[in-house]
């Protein structure tokens, strides 16, 4: 056969070599994906010469339904087929894993693998399930340490930047007293204190540690927490702080003075200070850099928010902080500076170039759009108090930003200039759109399609006020939108006796209401909604919803709706009287 001339070519006329090298690429669980599509893939999964080449065994597959809804978990079917048929064959050549929360549970193979052999260790743990995951995560994490024999490497919830799944250990008497192998770590956790608990001794061979901090406790420091032990071993330390904090003066700058041996350090900070000017280039290298004399590559993004209250303090312009860098060994830095000098606060933003962090928090209108592309960001953040922002900000930002996938934008003030520019504004890769804190204008700037192409787009976060306004009580042509969901005749929306988490306002359609005999109810058109009842009650569906017509959508999910009826307390009550819930 001449596959250069099959005009028609698919998998089907693949020779067996080809398929054999896209099995390679491929994690064991897609290569069973696809012996549903070419039988041949049965043989290839049982073949000595694939499964002997595989020693990095990643047993998690992806479904996304939405930003907030990615399910990494392996059919249990295809899961049970590996553990059984396969993993007997290869476990003496598997190094490392990656694995989701069930497997281990109901496998004991993958144990007996995690306890003598693993070295390298990925751990997904799926975000939101129960209420209590981050405590099972915690107790995953230290009976992980107390198993393994030969762990080197572990990485837990930290695989993808999506995940904001957070664990806190430093309360668990499981390991008060544990010592372990590990030389690198990548976690996110609830509290510094959790950070401060991982660097006081008890893994000792740490060389590496990666680590997300979601806040501060309020409270004191437990005593059993050693806060002063110098870190000899610690060649590698990565820092993010996920919320502004008054304790870098404190604790964060006590944390990197012990640090002594460190080679690579990576702060993403959040900072408040209180009478006290920006952090600088003189203040970082006096209070930090100083006492790292081994130190090679310093990375950095910190974001000081200055807040001016008993004493008299002229902040720094943004000539002062850039040089305040210079002659130290920073290599090249940017910043950007924002004040008012009324309002006695200010917000000053620097990092290293080129920007290396995948969050970039705090843009507003003082950045200067001449540090290159921002091609590693995936996150952004927009924030402006005193300006808005314009059409041509937004271009701009959709150039120099251009991978971003989520875009949260707080700004109240609404837009002067109006009439936008003709040329259209694309965000190709953008997934969730975060306007709730922001000014209705911006509904109007993202959402028509005259102005934005978000061709990507899943998740919308917007007050119901936004969006009447922008739809005129959802009646504008709804081709416009880039949010509404459009669904073709026959599809079901809504099945019944399933668990529902979202309603649905019909912009324009026809749907029937059925129940599962196939008898028709009654039938919905434009400016009817369905659904409801699910958000009430957390009962299971008592219909299913089929569209007779193509029918164009807007959906309200849980959490947006449980916002909404914060803001509405009496009409909370009605409604939760009318649907008693049992707890």
């Amino acid at each position: 056969m001449n596959i250069l001339n099959n005009k028609c070519l698919n998998i089907h006329d693949l020779p067996n070599e080809i398929l054999f090298i896209i099995a390679k690429e491929l994690n064991i669980g897609d290569v069973y994906t696809l012996t549903d599509i070419d039988e041949r893939f049965v043989q290839i999964v049982h073949d000595p010469h694939y499964i002997r080449n595989i020693h990095n065994l990643d047993m998690t597959t992806i479904t996304m339904k939405s930003f907030f809804d990615y399910n990494f978990s392996m059919d249990d079917r295809v899961l049970s087929d590996i553990c059984g048929n396969i993993l007997p064959q290869i476990h003496l050549y598997i190094t490392k894993l990656i694995i989701e929360q069930n497997s281990i549970e109901h496998h004991s193979i993958l144990r007996d693998l995690l306890i003598n052999q693993i070295t390298y260790l990925n751990i997904d743990i799926q975000n939101g399930i129960i209420p209590q995951l981050s405590e099972i995560t915690s107790n995953i994490f230290a009976l992980i340490l107390s198993l393994t024999k030969r762990l080197i490497h572990l990485n837990v919830c930290h695989l993808f930047s999506h995940r904001r799944t957070w664990i806190s250990i430093y309360y668990l008497p499981e390991i008060s007293h544990m010592f372990s192998n590990l030389t690198q770590l990548k976690i996110n956790v609830e509290t510094f204190f959790d950070c401060l608990y991982l660097l006081d001794g008890r893994l000792n061979s740490l060389s590496k540690l990666i680590i997300n901090v979601r806040e501060f406790e309020l409270h004191s420091k437990p005593s059993y927490i050693n806060g002063w032990k110098k870190l000899p071993k610690l060649k590698c330390f990565s820092l993010t702080l996920n919320t502004y904090e008054q304790e870098y003066d404190n604790q964060i700058i006590a944390l990197l003075n012990r640090m002594i041996n460190l080679e690579e350090l990576i702060l993403f900070l959040l900072v408040r200070r209180v009478d006290k000017n920006y952090a600088d280039g003189v203040q970082i290298y006096n209070d930090i850099l100083i006492h790292m004399p081994r130190l090679k590559k310093f990375t950095f993004s910190i974001n000081t928010v200055a807040i001016i209250e008993k004493k008299k303090i002229r902040l720094s312009s943004n000539e002062d902080i850039e040089n305040s860098f210079i002659g130290r060994g920073y290599g090249q830095v940017s910043s950007y500076v924002f004040s008012q000098q009324m309002k006695n606060i200010g917000h000053c933003h620097v990092y290293s170039l080129p920007y290396q962090f995948e969050h970039f928090f705090g843009l507003n209108n003082s950045f200067h759009f001449q540090d290159g592309i921002f091609d590693k960001v995936r996150r952004l953040t927009m924030n402006d108090i005193a300006c808005p922002f314009e059409h041509q900000f937004f271009k701009l930002t959709s150039h120099y930003f251009p991978f971003i996938k989520e875009l949260t934008i707080y700004n109240s003030r609404p837009q002067k200039d109006k009439e936008h520019s003709s040329t259209l504004i694309i965000f190709p890769h953008l997934i969730l759109l975060d306007l709730v804190e922001s000014h209705a204008d911006y509904a109007e700037q993202f959402l028509l399609t005259k102005n934005t192409h978000l061709p990507c787009l899943l998740d919308l976060c917007i007050t119901y006020e936004s969006l009447t306004i922008l739809t005129n009580n959802f009646i504008t042509d709804p081709t416009r939108l880039n949010c509404t969901q459009i669904f073709e005749p026959n599809d079901q929306k809504i099945s019944e006796e399933t668990v529902g988490d979202k309603m649905y306002f019909m912009q324009e359609g026809i749907v029937d209401i059925i129940k599962s005999e196939r008898e028709v109810l009654t039938t919905l058109s434009d400016g009817s909604y369905f659904g409801e009842i699910c958000l009430l009650t957390r009962v299971k569906r008592v219909a299913s919803v089929r569209c007779v017509t193509y029918c164009n959508l807007y959906s309200l999910d849980a959490a947006q709706f449980e916002t909404i009826l914060g803001s509405y307390l009496i009409i909370c009550f009605f409604l939760y009287s009318s649907f008693p819930i049992d707890h």
